[in-house]
């Protein structure tokens, strides 16, 4: 992954979130570089999610700057919004699905608000997504409460990735899930950022998500952001930090990655 300033994909200045007298972020400062996946961390009421949606447009800040692609989302025009709209896709919590339509149907939504497509082309167009996501055959036909909750997630993420978009943000993508599920949504995760070159930007909490899939992780303190790999974080000695990443979960977590990298090496060596 490169850091040179001409693979900056998203960029935060001086970001200031307040709500009513509470302010959230103060001075906040973040680059998001090209083909990376972030992991953004943080206390309960910390702002993870308000800095997507700010970064997305769907909050408006009192003060500071984001650009994504080099151009200010704050300052864009409609048209020149829906038109970077195209570039990204959005997976909330829970999928976000509509439930009075079908899998195939919320899929799409995009297509339609962005193109006008025959509805044979979009029909293929679904059913590449729900494949790509690894969803089986025929959950295009389903509704959203005949679904698990994992595989929610992943029709949620089809429909995220309807408009072949540059940059995916995901909100607790494994908020809800089992270990084995959410194992499976990371690799997934994984697998689609290596195969369609995304870049991620990923709000979490699953320590296990982030030893497992991320280059970089921006932890939310104090009301800005430390931005650095799990090495630097880990040595990190702002008390938060500390406690995340060394209490019971954290030291798990790092005990599972390590056991992971352990087993691929054995794998690799008996090739």
């Amino acid at each position: 992954m490169s850091t040179h300033p001409a693979d900056r994909i998203i960029r935060v200045h001086g970001l200031v979130n307040r709500f009513g007298a509470e302010t959230v972020h103060d001075g906040l400062d973040l680059d998001v570089f090209r083909g990376e996946v972030l992991g953004v961390v943080g206390g309960s009421g910390s702002g993870k999610s308000v800095l997507l949606r700010t970064i997305v447009g769907l909050n408006r800040p009192a003060r500071g700057q984001v650009e994504v692609f080099g151009r200010d989302v704050l300052g864009m025009s409609d048209r020149q919004r829906r038109e970077l709209e195209n570039h990204w896709g959005v997976l909330f919590q829970d999928g976000a699905l509509f439930s009075s339509l079908t899998v195939a149907q919320n899929i799409e939504v995009p297509l339609k608000e962005y193109y006008d497509l025959p509805l044979r082309l979009m029909d293929e167009i679904s059913a590449v997504k729900i494949a790509m996501v690894g969803l089986p055959e025929g959950t295009g036909e389903k509704y959203p409460f005949q679904l698990s909750g994992g595989m929610r997630k992943r029709a949620g993420l089809a429909r995220a990735l309807a408009l072949d978009p540059e940059i995916m943000f995901l909100d607790e993508p494994t908020a809800g899930l089992d270990p084995i599920a959410a194992g499976a949504f990371d690799e997934l995760i994984r697998d689609l950022r290596g195969s369609l070159g995304l870049t991620v930007f990923m709000v979490t909490h699953d320590l296990d998500s982030l030893f497992a899939i991320c280059d970089r992780v921006a932890v939310l303190v104090d009301k800005k952001l430390r931005v650095g790999t799990l090495e630097q974080l880990l040595n990190d000695d702002h008390p938060w930090i500390r406690s995340y990443f060394h209490g019971p979960r954290g030291r798990a977590a790092q005990h599972s990655e390590a056991g992971d990298l352990a087993k691929g090496a054995r794998t690799r060596a008996s090739a």
